[in-house]
């Protein structure tokens, strides 16, 4: 099955539903569903540094029976890679566990800085680090120099720290991966980021965990009156906003189902949007407040740009 490209402002394609891999990390598990993605119709494979994974991914890319060149492979700089002479390392470290000799795209993965000899997702305020975020992206601007990637973006990232990015960069950020769903909606940032020439891609498209998108009972009557789960429901909404979406599942059936979205009417696109919930599963001022600034902008500014 073919999935539809959406343009980035560099002129590449992306294509517009991935397969997400966080938090698959069952060995063995994820090499065969990363196969069976590729033969599914899946050529947007969504990876990171931190998901400690890539060498899984990495074994299957080399055994799918599609070129390179239809691919379109996506990792991130971990925190603790941000001193900008560090990148260079990063990337490097990234395309040897994948395999491969280039990345479609590469993003910042946070907005904030960690010490470098923190190799653990598990940190507390102490292990922040001042390094400008300019810094960090003139590093990996450098990396598009050299053919090592073919664009470059961010994730997590708010409008008010956009705001003051875009005017210093020599190469705009091309992709800001945010957490977007019916819960979560994003309505201001979304349309910042479009209107900037910046595709938005939802990562949690779905909610998961206590975020029970899947059981709101909108999403269920529109999934019965289009004889489709609620995660084609929640997909096709999200694709209809021109959002890129990158579910994550190990399971064929449901591989299949998120390649097959629906065409939702005007009037089941305007309900989704006037869901009220506002419910975020990441958060990392929730056990870091020095990090409220990340997601709660209207409380805290970004402290280094």
């Amino acid at each position: 099955m073919s999935v539809k490209n959406i343009k980035l402002n560099n002129g590449l394609e992306m294509p517009e539903i991935g397969l997400g891999t966080w938090k698959a990390d069952e060995t063995g598990v994820l090499y065969e569903t990363v196969k069976k993605a590729v033969e599914l119709g899946y050529r947007h494979i969504d990876c990171a540094k931190i998901y400690k994974n890539q060498p899984e991914i990495g074994r299957a890319l080399k055994e799918v029976n599609v070129p390179r060149d239809q691919l379109f492979i996506v990792s991130k700089i971990f925190q603790n890679k941000h001193r900008p002479e560090l990148v260079p390392g990063a990337i490097d470290d990234i395309l040897s566990e994948l395999g491969i000799e280039y990345l479609d795209m590469l993003l910042m993965h946070w907005p904030y800085a960690l010490k470098p000899e923190l190799e653990t997702a598990d940190f507390v305020a102490s292990d922040l680090e001042s390094v400008p975020i300019m810094d960090t992206w003139r590093a990996m601007e450098q990396l598009v120099d050299q053919d090592k990637v073919r664009a470059i973006g961010v994730s997590n990232f708010n409008q008010s720290i956009l705001e003051k990015m875009l005017p210093q960069c020599r190469i705009k950020p091309a992709n800001n991966q945010i957490e977007v769903h019916p819960y979560n909606q994003e309505k201001a940032l979304v349309k910042y980021c479009q209107q900037q020439g910046i595709v938005v891609t939802g990562y949690c498209p779905l909610g998961g965990g206590s975020i029970s998108v899947m059981n709101d009972e909108l999403i269920k009557r529109i999934a019965d009156a289009h004889s489709c789960t609620p995660a084609q429901v929640a997909l096709s909404w999200l694709l209809a906003r021109g959002i890129v979406v990158i579910p994550k599942s190990n399971h064929e059936v449901r591989l299949k189902q998120n390649l097959r979205t629906v065409t939702l009417t005007s009037d089941e696109i305007r309900m989704i949007g006037c869901i009220k919930k506002c419910e975020r599963k990441v958060d990392p001022s929730r056990d870091i407040e020095e990090l409220k600034w990340v997601f709660h902008e209207d409380q805290a500014e970004c402290p280094l740009i």
